[in-house]
């Protein structure tokens, strides 16, 4: 899950940059705009980078399911013992 969520994070940097409202000019490192991105706030419309958006999103989400699996494992291993 960790490498899943390491692409989902680079595909967010991909979309920042091309995105002219998310693009970092300050020069000095920040964390990814995730937020924006999944929910499509400024950014850029064209095909290449919505279906960027998409892929990220698909990503998460299968964190999401993964991280759902293993609480629901864990929960029942100790509900067991």
């Amino acid at each position: 899950m960790l490498a899943v969520v390491t692409q989902a994070i680079r595909l967010s940097y991909r979309v920042e940059a091309r995105t002219l409202g998310l693009t970092n000019r300050s020069g000095f490192p920040r964390k990814a705009m995730m937020f924006h991105t999944i929910t499509n706030i400024n950014v850029a419309r064209d095909l290449e980078t919505q279906v960027m958006r998409r892929r990220m999103s698909r990503l998460l989400l299968i964190v999401l399911a993964g991280s759902v699996v293993m609480w629901a494992g864990l929960y029942l291993v100790r509900s067991i013992g």
